[in-house]
C-alpha cells in the first residue's frame, strides 16, 4: 500500500492518501491534548502503543461481529484503514460515575452506574463538542435513526466485549469514547480504542477515592507517571 499526500492532521493522528480509494493510512503522534485542546503535551512512545493497542482491540472486536475501519497494520506507528464518512457524533458509554459525568451530575466518582449509559457529543471542536440527544442529532441531519439506532447497539456490543476483555487483565472500564463512519453504506467502528479514549482503573481501586488511573487521565489531572500507564496497558494486553 502506497502512502501519498497528508489529507488531515488530528490531534493524536495524520491521515494520508493511498494508491487505492477505499483505503486511508493513519499515522498515528505522540502529541498529546485535554480539555478541547487548552491543554498540550507530548507523551513519549504513545502513538506506538495507541496504534497497536487500537489494532488488537479492532481485531477481537472484528471477531464478535462489530464492523470496524481496520485492514492492515503496516509499522509500528502506521495502520491502514477504510476510508469512512465520520459520523460526526462522539458517543461515551459509561460504566461507573467518572470525569465530565460526575461533575455535571454531582455523583461522586467511582460510583457505579445501575445500568451502563451512553452520551452523544456533536463533534465540533468550535462548539466544545457539546452535549445532544437523539433528537438534536436527527433535526441536525447528523445521522438517520437507523443509524443511531444501530450505532447505540454496536456500542453496547463493544462495551460488553471490552469490559470482559480488560477485567480478565486486573483492569476496570470505567468509560469511553467511540466513533462511526459510514463505509459503502455500512456503519463501521472508527478511530481508535486507547488510553487517549478509555477510562481505565485498577481492578478494585474504582469505588474508593485513591483509584489508580491507568489512561489519559494521568496527563488531563498532572498525576505523573502517565508513559509508565501506558507502557502498563500494552504489556498486559500482549501478555494476554
Amino acid at each position: 500500500m502506497q502512502k501519498l499526500e497528508q489529507i488531515y492532521e488530528g490531534k493524536a493522528k495524520k491521515v494520508f492518501a493511498t494508491d487505492n480509494p477505499d483505503y486511508v493510512i493513519v499515522s498515528y503522534k505522540d502529541d498529546a491534548t485535554a480539555f478541547n485542546g487548552l491543554k498540550k503535551g507530548t507523551i513519549a512512545g504513545k502513538g506506538v502503543i495507541n496504534n497497536k493497542m487500537s489494532n488488537m482491540m479492532m481485531e477481537m472486536l472484528e471477531k464478535k461481529g462489530v464492523p470496524t475501519h481496520y485492514v492492515e497494520q503496516l509499522s509500528d506507528r502506521d495502520t491502514v484503514v477504510k476510508k469512512v464518512e465520520i459520523v460526526p457524533l462522539e458517543v461515551i458509554v459509561r460504566n461507573v460515575a467518572a470525569g465530565s459525568f460526575s461533575k455535571r451530575y454531582g455523583v461522586a466518582e467511582g460510583t457505579e452506574l445501575a445500568i451502563p449509559t451512553i452520551e452523544f457529543s456533536y463533534k465540533n471542536d468550535e462548539l466544545g463538542d457539546p452535549l445532544i440527544n437523539t433528537y438534536h442529532a436527527l433535526a441536525l441531519r447528523l445521522a438517520t435513526k437507523e443509524e443511531i439506532d444501530e450505532i447505540k447497539r454496536l456500542a453496547f456490543a463493544v462495551n460488553d466485549a471490552l469490559k470482559e476483555f480488560f477485567k480478565s487483565l486486573g483492569i476496570d472500564l470505567i468509560d469511553f469514547k467511540l466513533e462511526f463512519g459510514r463505509f459503502h453504506g455500512q456503519i463501521v467502528l472508527a478511530d481508535e480504542i486507547s488510553p487517549d479514549t478509555c477510562r481505565f482503573w485498577e481492578a478494585g481501586t474504582w469505588d474508593t477515592t485513591k483509584h489508580v488511573s491507568l489512561d489519559k487521565d494521568r496527563f488531563r489531572r498532572d498525576l505523573g507517571g502517565v508513559e509508565d500507564a501506558y507502557q502498563e496497558i500494552i504489556k498486559r494486553i500482549m501478555g494476554k
